[in-house]
């Protein structure tokens, strides 16, 4: 069963999607951009950062996996608040568990490929 105004296809808008859309243009800098002839060095490199950037909200756009318990904090602001007021001194192991998930969440679709040996 779909909510009100979903596609069977899990997507709101239909086709193409925004990581599509997104991942279009990245390739689109990644090839035709960065390969133009006379393209000076300094828009070569502006060309491969926008396609960085685009593939990282691409991979966020993607990205289903569960976000990390917050210790049972609404958001991050809280929970930063709460360890900076020191409300959570007494839980250092389970606060530093959290924040290392929180962590390696970001790091998973900012630089995949990070925690990797």
């Amino acid at each position: 069963m779909t909510q009100r105004g979903e596609r069977s296809d899990g997507t709101w808008h239909g086709r193409p999607t925004a990581a599509e859309l997104v991942a279009a243009v990245a390739e689109f800098l990644e090839t035709d951009v960065r390969d133009a002839k006379g393209l000076s060095a300094q828009v070569a490199f502006h060309a491969r950062v926008a396609a960085n950037v685009l593939r990282t909200v691409e991979r966020e756009l993607l990205d289903d996996s569960p976000v990390p318990g917050l210790l049972g904090f609404d958001d991050e602001y809280a929970l930063a608040a709460a360890i900076r007021a020191g409300d959570l001194d007494d839980r250092g192991p389970e606060v530093q568990s959290a924040l290392r998930a929180l962590v390696r969440h970001r790091l998973a679709v900012a630089h995949p490929g990070y925690d990797r040996d």
